[in-house]
């Protein structure tokens, strides 16, 4: 019988990992993590990893091979962003409908893929430089009938509007704060915020963010079975910052 922490770390390296298994432990983890995912998310979320390993053989997509560990390197890092990010919207809803975020620098789409299977009511869009990571996003969206879900292979300093086209702007380990904010200024609506996961407190990189971005809060993150630091920057421009 699995037990309650049965997704307290990956199992060794010879031990087989059943699709049962990693179903169990995503549903372990997320409960962890205060989500109630449902039977469909569960499945989208497996089948989105099943994808990656498919097309990982042939695109190097990334680093991570083994279920065991895209299960908690991927999809539970990514996981621990959701329960923040709604309350987020929750405390300081959008006036536009749907609410619109770009992941950037998003690659296999972590955390954007994620974030549309579990945020249904949010459209992502996912924008990456390599045309095979952006290509796979929008696969995925195809193969797991994702509608609010799109791969973009451009820079993400093309994506300007004049008001800004996203509610929010998030990155996983893409750049620096500066660079993040810098890069993707012209893509965030006035008063959006920026959603940046980090590892360890980014203290260094807190301190060279230019003066026009306002820091509003750091959020520590507890990932389960993964042994490691892990945080949430929010962010918005401080001249929207001081109207609030």
């Amino acid at each position: 019988m699995l037990g309650a922490r049965r997704c307290a770390g990956p199992p060794p390296s010879h031990t087989v990992v059943t699709l049962e298994d990693l179903r169990a432990r995503l549903v372990d983890g997320a409960a962890e993590l205060g989500l109630a995912l449902t039977e469909v998310q569960i499945s989208q979320l497996l089948d989105y990893m099943a994808l990656l390993q498919k097309w990982n053989k042939v695109y190097n997509l990334t680093a991570v091979r083994t279920p065991a560990e895209m299960l908690t390197h991927h999809l539970l890092d990514s996981l621990a962003v959701i329960t923040p990010l709604r309350k987020r919207l929750a405390s300081e809803p959008s006036s536009r409908s749907p609410v619109r975020l770009l992941d950037v620098g998003a690659g296999a789409g972590l955390p954007g893929v994620v974030i549309a299977i579990c945020c249904p009511d949010i459209h992502v869009d996912c924008v990456d430089t390599v045309a095979k990571k952006a290509a796979f996003v929008q696969q995925t969206a195809v193969a797991l009938r994702l509608a609010n879900l799109r791969g973009l292979h451009a820079r993400v300093e093309s994506l300007t509007g004049p008001a800004g086209e996203y509610d929010l702007v998030c990155s996983r380990a893409f750049a620096s704060l500066a660079d993040f904010t810098n890069w993707s200024s012209g893509a965030l609506q006035e008063q959006g915020v920026w959603m940046a996961m980090k590892g360890k407190h980014p203290t260094e990189e807190l301190a060279t963010l230019p003066p026009e971005v306002d820091v509003f809060h750091v959020e520590p993150l507890v990932v389960p079975g993964l042994d490691a630091e892990r945080c949430l920057v929010w962010m918005r421009s401080k001249a929207e910052s001081t109207k609030t």
